[in-house]
């Protein structure tokens, strides 16, 4: 089985939010950015992405997770992305699980069934939820200079994903996979 690293989306102001999401928690406390993490743990590696306020929210981070810093984090998240991806080329993962901070009932359960998804480094999968395409993405290797090439502002790799045959993952029986963009 091929290698997967989780990536973690969360360097992002939140401005129609009202706030960076990777520092947001839940009514009972609980952390966006600690939640998501968690539900990463199946991956071999975690990395996040981090921008706005990255010092507060890598404060909040286990020592065993890679941070990622997106520099030009403001461009929206295809900035992320290429920083997440570029830096990842270094390592030996096959492929690369990409989730976003603000999906609050994505768990280890989605992320698991998309591990066991991945075939090698030419994989390209994402869930869907009720047979509608949302996130976690798994990217395998062999697509990361081509998603690079193409993410940019808040478009993420949804040209490549567009452009290519991608294999769905249901998980709608587990999850909604929506995301939060209001307080």
């Amino acid at each position: 089985m091929t290698s997967v690293v989780g990536v973690l989306l969360a360097a992002g102001a939140g401005r129609r939010f009202g706030g960076p999401k990777a520092l947001a928690r839940d009514a009972d406390g609980t952390s966006w950015l600690l939640r998501s993490v968690q539900a990463l743990s199946p991956c071999a590696e975690i990395v996040v992405v981090l921008g706005a306020e990255a010092e507060q929210a890598a404060a909040l981070l286990p020592m065993s997770v890679s941070r990622v810093r997106a520099d030009d984090w403001a461009e929206g998240m295809g900035a992320s992305l290429r920083a997440s991806l570029s830096a990842l080329g270094s390592t030996s993962h096959g492929a690369a699980i990409v989730s976003l901070v603000d999906l609050p009932d994505v768990d280890a359960a989605v992320v698991a069934r998309l591990v066991a998804a991945s075939s090698g480094p030419d994989v390209l999968a994402r869930s869907s939820y009720d047979g509608v395409p949302g996130h976690p993405v798994l990217i395998g290797r062999d697509h990361w200079a081509g998603v690079i090439e193409v993410a940019t502002g808040d478009r993420g790799a949804r040209d490549y994903l567009a452009a290519h045959e991608v294999t769905l993952v249901e998980c709608g029986d587990i999850a909604t996979g929506a995301d939060v963009d209001a307080r």
